[in-house]
């Protein structure tokens, strides 16, 4: 009987401490109390079309102010003009006395700024047989020009100078040397670019020799170089 009640008590106390066991392993393993959930965060809000859309462009920069522009001459800032072309001179020598003389005419002309008004320098010369000599007659004078253009590639002119002119051969009438002026005008027919062109001209021609006025006209035509 003692036996019996040493097994049975045994038995009681494994019997006990398999219960404990088990009550603590589902204290470590699960808690009778109820779990506090975290709190909810705010959702998101919703993002915007801009930030959909990506970055917004740069702005376009405004186009620049156009340079001012400058008001300019309706003539080409040539500065300098050549001429050279032939001459056809009529010399009222002495009344009653007149020859006919082809020769060639040269000029330079200087506009200071471009403008209307200019420094002209002209030579001429021209010869024609009489009677049994040949006469010449040669001229240098200088003045001043004035220039307007009336078309795009049409100048028109006019001159006035004074100088000196030499008549030969000598003859017994007087000097063979004359002070002598120029007053006339003309036109230039200009290329697309201004440089080069035609020119025409017509000028009257005054000289003293022997002891009288002649007033002779002269024609000219060739061409100009501008620079």
């Amino acid at each position: 009987m003692r036996h019996i009640a040493l097994v049975c008590g045994i038995v009681l106390i494994l019997a006990s401490t398999a219960k404990a066991q088990v009550n603590s392993g589902a204290l470590l393993f699960g808690s009778p109390m109820p779990a506090f959930a975290a709190p909810a965060t705010p959702a998101d809000p919703p993002p915007s079309a801009s930030a959909l859309a990506g970055p917004a462009p740069a702005p376009t920069p405004e186009p620049a102010e156009p340079a001012p522009q400058g008001v300019y001459g309706v003539l080409q800032n040539y500065n300098w003009q050549v001429y050279v072309g032939f001459t056809h001179f009529v010399f009222y020598e002495l009344p009653g006395v007149t020859g006919n003389l082809n020769g060639f005419n040269m000029s330079l002309v200087y506009y200071p700024h471009g403008g209307h008004f200019a420094g002209d320098g002209e030579f001429a010369a021209a010869f024609a047989p009489q009677g049994s000599v040949n006469t010449r007659i040669a001229m240098g004078v200088g003045g001043v020009r004035y220039r307007l253009e009336v078309a795009r590639q049409i100048d028109v002119w006019a001159h006035g100078m004074g100088g000196g002119a030499k008549f030969l051969p000598q003859t017994a009438f007087g000097s063979e040397n004359a002070f002598a002026f120029v007053a006339g005008g003309g036109v230039d027919l200009n290329s697309r670019h201004k440089r080069l062109g035609i020119r025409l001209q017509a000028d009257m021609v005054g000289t003293r020799f022997f002891g009288t006025h002649q007033y002779n006209p002269k024609i000219s035509a060739g061409v100009v170089y501008k620079f």
